[in-house]
């Protein structure tokens, strides 16, 4: 599995030559680790999801869950696969050791992530939204709670999920319906609907904790009236007795393009006595704990895609070497043997196209995951701020670019097979189908552009955006010893000072006038990732261009010419796409702004 969907030796150069994950333990938390320690857990985390995740991707898809009015039946793998994830210790791998953990950096964690979804997204959703909900009980949970819940989500007893949308407001968190009264016991009693609950129920677990957005009577309106809560399913006995079910009832399962075997939720809460739900933190302070989760999550989606187009890129790769189909150009006799189709140019780009996309993009997730241990865990108080404040800039992009192009590689990669990248035959068609909700979920790509150009980039004086421009600033300077990597480092020093002056303009647009401004926030978005991915791909260059100058096998220096070539193909062929996008923003085109609903 982990040839034809992730490659080992690829995720062996992002955690040990891009990021210099071994560098970690160095500082205390991780002194009693190896990078022995860290092989033997991604190790497992292969071997988990080639024997339980990978057996029963398709299977899942096309056996999605059933509800028949009381219970939701999952096909048997998919308990199986749960088991053997949460025995081999993931969902508490990052927690401390006094707390029962493993005690692993979170980048570790992440890369474990990737070979489970790549082998199976649809199964990896419920381990996925246990370890967000799990680490919102350990940050701001009460000690009873967490003492209560966290234990039993650590080892797989309890699953978690978030429990944000409403059928009637979608992301417009600030509209939410759903109440909370307080009860005398000191709980409160919820009711409302909830809708898209990805793992809102299932037969996997023997309680599942939701995180539930709610407003208490007379909150403030908007956001800051939102409190975060944590509603058990069942709510458990303290005498030993059985546990209670709670008023947490399934109105139905939505069924969906791709991800099918991780149900999609209705839920309602408080049909009848109210669902007792237990606050986390303080009042009117949830939307701010629940953005822990959320930015997680999206790290994670993005991961997802990444790994998703990662797979339909090596499915298309082997299939290229394999498939013999005319002949060159060049060639004009009938009689001759065909070539292999990657012997044909355009099949060389679109693959070279892919591997550009999916690789930048899983390059561009472990460093968020990497940005996000530095900030817990890094040295100084000053390197953990500004690591926080670098993720806190990029996470829209995290989200949203791997989402856009891994995707993109998927359609690539059905191109490639033609016919039989579109029939079931092939495992193509079901990752584009899975990948497809990922620019959707956690954020719509609008709401990244929003955030990233409204709140993200202006935030503390455009603090994150500095901080990103020193970064590029040093992997530019690196680049002067090299001819090539010189003209490279050149066309992203160009296109990150014109990045700059528009970012300069559209500040200025949006104080005169934020909707005008915001308008073509998704342009700004799909722009910056170019810079950005074209700065990921900078920075392996030029590792590899260092690894080419010393003596190499001849499967090494083929690993390092491909990243070399893919870095050169991003940065000449991608990057310069952002003129006319620029150009557009700086001019302020209020072409899309003015069109007027009764003229479609």
């Amino acid at each position: 599995m982990s040839e034809q969907y992730l490659k080992d030796r690829d995720i062996e150069f992002l955690l040990y030559e891009f990021l210099d994950t071994e560098a970690l333990l160095q500082r205390p938390r991780y002194a009693e680790h190896s990078r022995e320690v860290f092989n033997a857990t991604l190790d497992t985390a292969r071997t988990i999801a080639e024997k339980y995740f990978a057996d029963h991707y398709t299977k899942g898809d096309a056996c999605e869950p059933t509800f028949d009015g009381e219970t939701v039946t999952l096909i048997e793998e998919t308990h199986k696969a749960w088991h053997a994830f949460a025995e081999a210790g993931f969902l508490a791998a990052h927690y401390d050791f006094d707390e029962g953990g493993m005690q692993l950096p979170e980048v570790i964690l992440r890369s474990a992530m990737a070979y489970i979804n790549a082998a199976n997204v649809g199964t990896a959703a419920y381990p996925f939204l246990t370890l967000g909900a799990a680490n919102l009980v350990r940050s701001f949970a009460s000690e009873d709670l967490k003492n209560t819940y966290l234990p039993p989500m650590m080892d797989g007893r309890y699953a978690g999920t978030m429990a944000l949308t409403e059928p009637d407001q979608g992301s417009a968190l600030a509209d939410i319906r759903t109440t909370a009264t307080p009860a005398e016991d000191g709980s409160y009693r919820l009711r409302g609907q909830k809708m898209f609950i990805s793992g809102g129920d299932q037969s996997i677990t023997e309680n599942i904790v939701h995180m539930v957005l709610a407003r208490i009577k007379d909150a403030p309106p908007g956001v800051k009236g939102i409190s975060l809560f944590l509603v058990p399913k069942f709510i458990p006995a303290t005498d030993g007795a059985a546990p209670i079910r709670n008023d947490v009832q399934l109105a139905g399962l939505l069924h969906k393009m791709g991800y099918r075997n991780t149900t999609s939720t209705v839920l309602s809460f408080g049909e009848s006595s109210g669902a007792v739900g237990y606050l986390v933190g303080e009042p009117h302070k949830g939307l701010s704990y629940m953005f822990q989760l959320m930015n997680e999550a999206r790290i994670g989606v993005g991961t997802g895609a990444a790994v998703l187009g990662y797979r339909g890129y090596q499915h298309a790769l082997q299939y290229a070497k394999e498939r013999p189909q005319g002949r060159l150009p060049s060639n004009r006799d009938p009689q001759s043997k065909q070539v292999p189709i990657i012997q044909h140019a355009d099949v060389r780009r679109m693959l070279l196209m892919q591997k550009s996309y999916v690789e930048g993009g899983l390059a561009l997730c472990l460093y968020a995951s990497s940005l996000f241990e530095d900030a817990h865990s890094a040295e100084t108080e000053n390197e953990r701020q500004q690591a926080a404040e670098l993720l806190d800039l990029l996470t829209p992009i995290v989200k949203s670019w791997p989402s856009k192009y891994c995707l993109k590689a998927n359609d690539l990669a059905i191109q490639v097979l033609g016919g039989s990248g579109y029939i079931r035959e092939y495992p193509l068609e079901q990752l584009y189908r899975d990948n497809r909700l990922n620019p959707i979920h956690e954020g719509t790509e609008g709401i990244q552009a929003m955030d990233l150009l409204g709140r993200k980039v202006p935030a503390k004086g455009l603090a994150g955006y500095q901080l990103l421009a020193g970064e590029i600033g040093k992997t530019l300077a690196a680049c002067g010893d090299s001819d090539e990597l010189n003209a490279l480092a050149q066309r992203l020093g160009d296109g990150l000072a014109r990045l700059s002056g528009t970012t300069e303009s559209l500040l200025g647009q949006m104080a005169a006038d934020a909707d005008l401004g915001l308008a073509n926030a998704a342009l700004y978005l799909d722009a910056f990732g170019r810079v950005v991915v074209s700065w990921i791909w900078l920075r392996q260059a030029l590792i590899a261009s260092r690894r080419l100058n010393t003596d190499l096998s001849e499967d090494e220096e083929n690993f390092y010419r491909g990243k070399l070539q893919a870095a050169r193909f991003y940065i000449e062929w991608e990057l310069p796409e952002i003129e006319p996008q620029l150009t557009l923003l700086e001019a302020g085109n209020r072409v899309p702004f003015e069109m007027q609903r009764d003229w479609f």
